[in-house]
């Protein structure tokens, strides 16, 4: 009988220890509210160089967000992916190349726009979160409010790290980590950064054994008589993106236009033109400067390295970039395509 006893107890006592392991496990996966959260407002821009500073902003959640106002495309394809299709009450600027694996559960969000929304329109849906890219939280016509403006409403914003002047495209990483506490979807958020972390790691392998040293130059213009660059050195994300497919920006320069004259000057191997929604303008300048005698002697003229890339694979400030520069990539590197 003792024996027994003393058997029952064990079980016992390990199957309260078990429990204790599961709760434990558990507590780690799901969000304790309220949470604060370290985030960004947008700060002033610098008089020497234009590049926005990002003073810390603390954000307080006591609840997973039920009505999300999201600034863009990409950013509400970010949530789509971690299972938030139905906390999404509007999103704004639905243009660029769409996210096929998403595509369904994203024509049925609230379309609140073609272009950038107002804060009056982000608040036509009475939203208990605004989250986006940082240059829009901006109260003007273009802009969803300041962070300050939103906080005021008792509207708590995340600006994704990934659009502040210092994020690059590894940002992401702590966007979603963040984005998995925020909406109690740890498990989710783990995946997918597991997913891209590894299709990231196969592309710089990939390019690792292909490239050469290039330099890029970005054509901002879609007119042919004015062929004129734009320096990217104030957006670490998008230059963090050319350097994971070996290519350098031609010119160390401030951010902003570049003439053609110093374009010609930097003389780069290949020109990226962006391209905005469906218009073929940007395919249109492409295959003009080829015909284009002032930016003839150009090597990535002479070459055919005039490449078209979507404007959200660049400012879309989200994952979205990844797939964007696989496929540039294979253009850039042909023998990867085979």
């Amino acid at each position: 009988m003792t024996l027994s006893v003393t058997a029952l107890a064990l079980v016992a006592c390990g199957s309260q220890k078990s429990e204790q392991s599961t709760d434990k496990a558990a507590s780690k996966t799901q969000t304790s509210y309220p949470l604060t959260i370290k985030n960004f407002k947008k700060g002033a821009a610098s008089k020497e160089d234009g590049v926005v500073s990002w003073p810390e902003s603390t954000q307080t959640f006591t609840q997973a967000p039920k009505k999300v106002v999201v600034t863009t495309r990409p950013m509400a394809e970010l949530l789509l992916h971690l299972g938030l299709e139905e906390s999404i009450a509007g999103v704004g600027a639905v243009f660029g190349d769409k996210d096929t694996s998403v595509e369904k559960e994203f024509d049925k969000l609230k379309n609140l726009g073609e272009s950038y929304i107002s804060q009056e329109t982000a608040l036509s849906v009475d939203p208990d979160f605004v989250f986006g890219r940082g240059d829009l939280f901006e109260k003007s016509e273009w802009g969803v409010g300041t962070v300050e403006s939103l906080n005021e409403m008792n509207i708590p914003t995340y600006i994704m790290k990934t659009s502040t002047s210092g994020g690059t495209f590894d940002s992401i990483y702590e966007d979603i980590d963040h984005l998995g506490q925020i909406f109690d979807v740890k498990t989710k958020a783990d995946s997918f950064k597991a997913e891209l972390k590894e299709r990231e790691a196969k592309l710089k392998a990939d390019v690792k054994s292909a490239k050469k040293a290039q330099t890029f130059s970005l054509i901002f213009s879609n007119d042919p008589d004015k062929v004129t660059g734009y320096a990217l050195t104030g957006d670490a994300f998008s230059l963090s993106l050319f350097k994971m497919v070996g290519l350098k920006e031609a010119y160390d320069v401030p951010s902003g236009e570049v003439s053609t004259e110093a374009v010609i000057e930097a003389d780069p191997d290949v020109l990226i033109i962006p391209k905005w929604g469906e218009s073929d303008a940007a395919q249109k300048m492409a295959d003009s400067l080829y015909t284009n005698e002032k930016v003839s002697g150009l090597k990535a003229v002479k070459n055919k390295q005039i490449y078209v890339v979507d404007y959200n694979y660049m400012w879309g400030y989200s994952y979205q970039s990844l797939a964007g520069f696989e496929a540039f990539a294979k253009e850039l590197y042909p023998e990867l395509a085979k």
